[in-house]
């Protein structure tokens, strides 16, 4: 499924999208903001794009109106600390380029409508790290609340130790907040 805003496509990944995975991905600043290792080449990105994003129906590319440019990613994965189905976890990484123009903040509330409004989800969680605070800007813009930290919870792939801070936005929030009718 395709969702649009007023700036963005967000569309499933594509074969073809590879070349652009890679120039987004190989940034230092993005993988360690979200988690992982920047990509080395186009044949580690090509084998990330088969396992982690393409047929992932609720995984999306950030792709600008204007010129087609593939600039990030997001979706809704399982919540592996909630026990039941009507909850789900947003990930999300941007190009460098694209930092501090407000499109990942209108991705998020482009997928948490979707999430809540199509899927039937109750609560949609998150996290960033602490030293990350454009990424918890773009959660807080989005009304998700901190519920606390997670100390020691992510060993990186350079050997570094991150805490997780987490954030929950449930559904009567975002009723609260008038992002659409109540389901």
């Amino acid at each position: 499924m395709t969702l649009i805003t007023e700036r963005l496509t967000l569309r499933p990944f594509r074969e073809d999208d590879v070349e652009a995975l890679y120039a987004y991905s190989k940034d230092e600043a993005v993988g360690l903001g979200a988690g992982w290792k920047p990509h080395e080449s186009l044949l580690e990105s090509s084998d990330i794009l088969h396992l982690v994003f393409l047929d992932q129906p609720t995984v999306w590319a950030v792709e600008r109106q204007s010129d087609r440019c593939l600039m990030g990613s997001v979706g809704l994965i399982t919540d592996s600390a909630r026990q039941y189905g009507s909850a789900r976890s947003l990930g999300y990484a941007l190009g460098v380029d694209y930092w501090g123009r407000g499109y990942m903040t209108e991705a998020v509330r482009a997928v948490v409508r979707f999430g809540f409004g199509y899927m039937g989800l109750d609560l949609i969680s998150a996290t960033c790290y602490p030293d990350n605070p454009a990424s918890r800007r773009v959660l807080e813009k989005c009304g998700f609340a901190y519920e606390g930290t997670l100390h020691r919870a992510d060993l990186l792939y350079n050997g570094e130790i991150k805490d997780h801070l987490h954030f929950y936005l449930p559904h009567e929030k975002a009723v609260k907040q008038g992002w659409f009718a109540e389901k």
